[in-house]
């Protein structure tokens, strides 16, 4: 008896919509497409769900924060679940403020609201976390301190606060492979 293939579809239609989303931007400071960013997420929560809507979420985690898709766009694309994944993984920006000013009550908000999300949502915040900090980890052992400097708040320990902020907000999922790895670098990073 064979088994039942895998439906992609809503995966498929997210990965096609995150590409055109983040089409010609690059991740900042890394000479790459931005688009490997939300793929490594994918693959990071595949190792804790096959839930085609979480991988959907995953793949379309940065296009509200960073490109100029709404919410309402997502909701009418995959439906409501994922639009609400994707809004509790987007940072507000507040208005008449820099990225420098606002980081730590933005990154503070965050860690708080991710303290109080699904398991769903923190499944999908752990893709992008641990993909953050792969690649804050292989860019530090190359660079050491001169790394912070590509970031709008170039202090160490500040890194440092809200990495283990949000590892204390995702701690539910410490049973997991995807969260072991995150302590694990956050740990040899800030040590």
């Amino acid at each position: 008896m064979a088994n039942k293939p895998l439906n992609t579809d809503l995966l498929d239609r997210a990965i096609i919509f995150a590409v055109k989303a983040h089409a010609g931007t690059e991740r900042r400071g890394k000479g790459y497409p931005y688009i490997v960013h939300p793929l490594e997420a994918v693959e990071i929560v595949s190792t804790m769900t096959a839930d085609q809507e979480l991988l959907a979420a995953a793949a379309l985690h940065d296009t509200v924060e960073d490109t100029d898709v709404t919410v309402e766009q997502i909701r009418e694309e995959f439906g409501p679940r994922v639009a609400a994944l994707v809004a509790d993984e987007s940072d507000e920006m507040p208005e008449g403020v820099s990225e420098e000013e606002s980081w730590h009550s933005r990154k503070q908000a965050a860690i708080d609201r991710l303290s109080r999300s699904s398991h769903d949502a923190k499944m999908v915040a752990l893709g992008d976390k641990l993909s953050n900090m792969r690649a804050i980890a292989r860019d530090y052992s190359i660079k050491g301190d001169e790394l912070w400097n590509i970031f709008h708040v170039k202090d160490r320990k500040d890194h440092e606060w809200h990495y283990r902020g949000l590892a204390d907000a995702l701690r539910e999922l410490d049973g997991t492979f995807a969260f072991q790895e995150f302590e694990k670098l956050i740990n040899q990073v800030f040590a």
